[in-house]
């Protein structure tokens, strides 16, 4: 029997991966609830019927966002995306206006508030929201989905059809209905017991083989075989585990959260990464580590590492744009590091030598045993596996300009899910800026103020080293954090 998966007619799997389904199942649960979100702030206001329009040919084309989850009665086999013959693009697809004055900070606390509260599992697991009333006749929309549909990189693959090159294109034909596929949950168990037979027997025999090969490598050369097993458990030891003491000021979760937000453009940023002989992700770490030393400092408790998590993308050219592909790199970031120079150094020299950990997908590996344990003990282990106070994922969007329904992104803001950590920042690349955006636990920091004012001289400090680029608040006032911008400290 085969191992790859079946896949349907856009080329997507068709049974959730064991990460997939712990990502669904955490849905239920606001401790380890995985939605993902982006919110775009556009140049005008689209027409509605357009921009809904526009969604309708997007869940035509994009076939996730016709699709549920169907889970089996009983767990005979793997739960199933199908195309929901109940699709309501009305339930998805919402419109809603802010009161003046139209800021973005209006769109966060919206979009708060959409993080927070569960997806409808029964349904396609997404929704778009288009937000009037911003100022200078601006809009945004929010885009709201769950982790179990895809990773950040799976996002843009997947999504990259729904957005325009130019503000008013020639028209398209619209694109075919996807046939509705109506399977119940007990249906899917019942296929599950009648493929049991030969997967069972498929199992036993590959099992076997495996077994076979493996005992025939160790008497052919038994020193290297053990050895491996060795090498490979000491790696494991080291993806898992926390790679610095967590700090006693972000050691606090509750469920009360809050974002924010600056923009730098592109080419500065770039510029300074570069004269310090780094990549964008090198600089961008760094400035998050200097922005988390000043509030550290400014607390009253430094620290010279703290535990910090980065997603690395694990997705190759053939692997389909849904589903979840990517490990996390445990750091121990180096905060303590005053230069900004060396601090990046430090940062590239640990990133390089964690992304060739041979066991930098033991996670995935251990997936199907979680998969399996009840909803209580995964909600104990939220955390657990990620193992750190902070996440920080980097998503390159799309380099050029981009519209959707006339109106052109001038932003793009992501908003990532907390599991178990007391701040997530994403960093976006879109349209010559980077947006980087930090969710945090409001019982680890509780001074939003000074964290929003070290965020910005946190990356100033980077930003310096390429020229006179400096960060622009982007959900927040400079007058309200009373920065000592171009003070070092």
């Amino acid at each position: 029997m085969s191992d790859v998966p079946e896949v349907d007619a856009a080329g997507l799997p068709e049974e959730l991966s064991a990460v997939d389904q712990l990502l669904h199942r955490g849905e239920a649960n606001p401790r380890t609830r995985s939605g993902i979100m982006g919110v775009e702030i556009l140049d005008t206001t689209p027409d509605w019927e357009r921009f809904r329009t526009k969604m309708e040919n997007a869940s035509r084309k994009v076939l996730r966002l016709r699709q549920k989850v169907v889970m089996p009665t009983l767990p005979t086999a793997a739960p199933r995306w199908v195309v929901d013959p109940d699709f309501n693009l009305d339930y998805h697809v919402r419109r809603m206006r802010v009161p003046e004055p139209g800021t973005l900070r209006q769109v966060f606390d919206l979009a708060e508030v959409a993080l927070q509260s569960p997806l409808d599992i029964s349904r396609p697991l997404w929704s778009a929201t288009l937000v009037e009333g911003l100022a200078d006749g601006k809009a945004a929309t929010i885009l709201h989905l769950s982790h179990a549909v895809t990773d950040g990189v799976g996002l843009v693959e997947m999504f990259s059809s729904i957005y325009d090159l130019e503000r008013d294109p020639e028209p398209t034909a619209t694109p075919p209905l996807p046939i509705p596929q109506d399977l119940s949950p007990n249906d899917l168990m019942r296929q599950g017991i009648n493929r049991l037979p030969g997967s069972i027997a498929g199992g036993v025999l590959g099992a076997l083989g495996q077994a076979a090969r493996a005992a025939g490598k160790v008497v052919r050369d038994p020193v290297s075989a053990v050895g491996g097993v060795v090498d490979y458990a000491m790696s494991g030891a080291r993806v898992m585990g926390q790679a610095a003491e967590p700090s006693p000021l972000l050691r606090r979760r509750s469920l009360s959260t809050r974002t924010e937000a600056i923009d730098i453009p592109f080419g500065d940023f770039r510029a300074a990464a570069k004269a310090a002989g780094g990549s964008i992700n090198d600089a961008y770490l760094a400035g998050l580590c200097g922005a988390l030393r000043r509030y550290h400092d400014a607390m009253g408790i430094p620290l010279d590492t703290l535990p910090m998590a980065v997603p690395v993308n694990l997705r190759s050219e053939d692997d389909p744009a849904g589903g979840n592909r990517f490990a996390g790199i445990n750091l121990a970031a180096p905060v303590g590091i005053v230069d900004p120079a060396t601090r990046i150094k430090a940062v590239r020299s640990q990133m390089t030598s964690r992304r060739e950990e041979r066991a930098i997908d033991v996670v995935g590996l251990i997936a199907p045993v979680l998969s399996l344990l009840p909803d209580t003990f995964l909600e104990s282990m939220a955390g657990s596996v990620v193992n750190s106070d902070v996440q920080a994922s980097n998503v390159p969007v799309f380099p050029g300009d981009t519209f959707i329904a006339g109106a052109k992104i001038l932003r793009h803001y992501g908003i990532g899910p907390l599991p178990g950590v007391a701040i997530m920042v994403v960093l976006i690349s879109r349209g010559g800026y980077i947006t980087i955006t930090t969710r945090y636990d409001r019982a680890a920091i509780t001074d939003g103020q000074l964290f929003a004012r070290c965020l910005l001289e946190g990356f100033d400090e980077v930003l310096a080293l390429g020229g006179d680029g400096r960060a622009a608040p982007a959900s927040f006032r400079l007058d309200d954090v009373e920065t000592n911008r171009g003070v070092p400290q």
